[in-house]
C-alpha cells in the first residue's frame, strides 16, 4: 500500500456544526480510501453528536499522538482531555478553548512534518481568543506561526474561480488606508506564483477590482484607483503579471467577465465573498496562500443557527480536504520539476539512453 497524504483537520467550534460536518463525511467509508485523516478534538464531543443527530456509530480510531495513526482508519487524536460541555448554537468560552487546543495541537504537528496538510473546521472568532490567539482568524494565526519571508494571502476557490483579498479581516472603515500600492503588488506577487504553483495554471490571468463605485469614476467619487490601485496594477504588469483593472465590482460579477480570468483580486473582505459566496457557497474552499504550509478550510462559518439539527452540508468541507491534497500534489510536482532541471535532463534518464561528448579535461 502506497504512502497516503496524512491531513490534519481540526474540529472547530464544538457549538457549531464542526463535528456533523465531519460525521456525514465519514459515513461515506470510501474518504479514508484516498488519505489519512487526523482529526484534532474530542471522542466525547464527537459522541455527543453522533447521539444529538441520531448518526449511526462511526468507528473512529481513537489515538493521543499522531505517530499513532493508521493508514485505513478514521484517526481522533484526543487532544481535549477535559470534558467540555456543550452547548450548540451558543458562543461559549469553553467551546473557545478547546477549539484552540485543537488547532494549537495540529499545527504543531504540521510544523514538524507529521501530518502533510490542514483542514480547519469553523471557529468563532471571539471565544478563541487567548493570550495565545490574539488574531482575527486563522490566516493570520497561521502567518504568525509559519511565515517565512512571505505574508498569507486568502484565497476563496470553487473549480476555476479564484478570488483573493487584499484586506482580510479589518473594519470596512480602514480599509482605504491599509492599501497602498506596495500591497497590492505584494498580493498579486503572490497570488500570481500560487496560481502557477498551487493550481497549475502555466500563464495566470488576474482581475483587479476597484475600491470604489463604478471604479471611482475616474477621480469623482474617489481617488484610490488612480492614485493606488491603477499605478500598482502597471507595476505589476512590468514585472511580468499578466493583470488588468481596476474594474468596478458591481458590473465585473454581475456581466460574468470574472470567468475570463483566472483569479480575481478583490480589495476587502465582502467585496469579494458576497459574490463568491453567492455564486459557490456550497462548493467553495478558502485557501491560505503565500506560506510554505498547506491549509484549507470550508468557506462558511459554525452556523450556530442550525446546529444539532441535521441540515449542515458537508459539501464545501469535503472540497477543502480534495483541494489540499491537489495543493499538496502540485506544490510536490512544480518544485521537483524545477529542481536541477540539467541534472534531470542529462543523467536520471541512464547512462545508456544519454552520451554526453566530453573532452578529456572537462571528464
Amino acid at each position: 500500500m502506497s504512502e497516503q497524504i496524512k491531513v490534519g483537520i481540526t474540529h472547530g467550534d464544538i457549538n457549531g456544526v464542526g463535528y456533523e460536518i465531519l460525521l456525514k463525511t465519514f459515513a461515506d467509508e470510501r474518504m479514508q480510501e484516498l488519505f489519512v485523516p487526523v482529526i484534532y478534538g474530542s471522542s466525547k464531543s464527537a459522541s455527543y453528536h453522533r447521539k444529538v443527530l441520531d448518526y449511526s456509530p462511526i468507528n473512529f480510531h481513537i489515538i493521543n499522538h499522531v505517530d499513532e495513526c493508521s493508514q485505513g482508519k478514521i484517526n481522533l487524536l484526543n487532544c481535549v482531555k477535559e470534558e467540555v460541555r456543550i452547548e450548540l448554537g451558543t458562543a461559549t468560552a469553553e467551546a473557545g478553548e478547546s477549539a484552540f487546543i485543537a488547532l494549537d495541537n495540529a499545527a504543531r504537528d504540521l510544523a514538524e512534518k507529521k501530518i502533510d496538510v490542514l483542514v480547519t473546521l469553523p471557529i468563532h472568532k471571539d471565544t478563541i481568543q487567548n493570550e495565545n490567539f490574539h488574531f482575527p482568524g486563522h490566516t493570520e494565526f497561521l502567518q504568525d506561526r509559519f511565515a517565512e519571508n512571505s505574508k498569507a494571502l486568502m484565497i476563496l476557490a470553487s473549480g476555476s474561480l479564484r478570488i483573493a483579498l487584499v484586506t482580510t479581516h479589518i473594519p470596512l472603515a480602514e480599509v482605504s488606508e491599509k492599501i497602498s500600492k506596495t500591497l497590492i503588488t505584494e498580493k498579486l506577487t503572490t497570488l500570481n506564483f500560487s496560481l502557477k504553483r498551487d493550481f497549475r495554471v502555466e500563464t495566470p490571468r488576474i482581475a483587479v477590482l476597484g475600491l470604489n463605485p463604478h471604479a471611482g469614476e475616474n477621480g469623482l467619487l474617489g481617488q484610490e484607483e488612480l492614485q493606488v490601485i491603477a499605478p500598482a496594477v502597471k507595476e505589476a504588469q512590468e514585472a511580468g503579471i499578466l493583470c488588468a483593472g481596476p474594474f468596478a465590482a458591481d458590473g465585473f460579477f454581475g456581466t460574468g467577465k470574472y470567468r475570463e480570468f483566472d483569479a480575481v483580486l478583490a480589495m476587502y473582505h465582502d467585496q469579494g465573498l458576497v459574490p463568491f459566496k453567492t455564486i459557490a457557497m456550497d462548493s467553495g474552499v478558502n485557501f491560505t496562500a503565500g506560506l510554505p504550509i498547506v491549509r484549507t478550510s470550508p468557506d462558511h462559518g459554525t452556523a450556530y443557527d442550525i446546529a444539532g439539527q441535521n441540515k449542515a452540508s458537508e459539501e464545501s468541507f469535503r472540497q477543502a480536504i480534495y483541494l489540499a491534497m491537489d495543493i499538496f500534489t502540485n506544490r510536490r510536482d512544480y518544485d521537483e520539476a524545477r529542481e536541477n532541471p540539467l541534472r534531470k535532463m542529462f543523467f536520471d534518464r541512464g547512462k545508456d539512453d544519454v552520451r554526453l561528448d566530453l573532452t578529456e579535461e572537462e571528464a
